[in-house]
């Protein structure tokens, strides 16, 4: 399991920051059991002062979630997603590792990622209706924007359909301008 990926690593600070025992925040979560997630999270930030990660970390880890790791590895990922989509992915991967065999592919925030050495070079998310594309940079996706008129693309994110037909050019395109800013 990765480092600070279980929840109860957030519990020491957690006890500094507020000032009171783990005993004491999980009885203040009994007051509002039974309330939905967004609650949950409101009563702490709004009644206490919590921050988003250290609300989320206490809120999961009492509805029974005590690491925020879903998948080990992108085959766990895929199996999630409809074919459509895994085929889409694993295609977009197959692209940029068969021009980039020294990258890696690992997942990260329960997402593929694409990492050269410390560095995420390039991220894929699904959603129901279509797979988001991440480049690391909003420098580079800019730079392409004329290139993806036919894409949904946002300051972080390329947004494809689930059959996107693979633009092999634009893939390496971006990974390349990805990888000179971080070489």
């Amino acid at each position: 399991m990765a480092i600070g990926s279980e929840r109860e690593s957030y519990f020491p600070a957690i006890e500094k920051k507020y000032g009171e025992k783990m005993s004491y925040w999980f009885k203040v979560m009994k007051e509002v059991d039974g309330a939905k997630y967004p609650e949950q999270i409101a009563h702490l930030r709004e009644n206490y002062g919590f921050s988003q990660a250290h609300a989320n970390a206490l809120v999961m880890y009492c509805r029974g979630s005590v690491s925020a790791k879903r998948f080990d590895k992108p085959s766990d990922y895929y199996k999630t997603l409809n074919p459509v989509q895994v085929k889409t992915i694993k295609a977009i991967f197959k692209v940029i590792m068969g021009k980039y065999p020294d990258t890696e592919l690992v997942i990260a925030w329960n997402q593929p990622m694409i990492k050269y050495g410390d560095a995420y070079v390039f991220g894929v998310s699904a959603a129901s209706k279509h797979i988001l594309m991440a480049p690391w940079s909003k420098d580079v996706i800019a730079k392409f924007a004329p290139k993806m008129k036919d894409l949904d693309v946002k300051k972080k994110t390329i947004g494809i359909p689930n059959d996107w037909q693979i633009d092999q050019k634009l893939l390496i395109a971006l990974v390349k301008a990805r990888l000179a800013e971080v070489k």
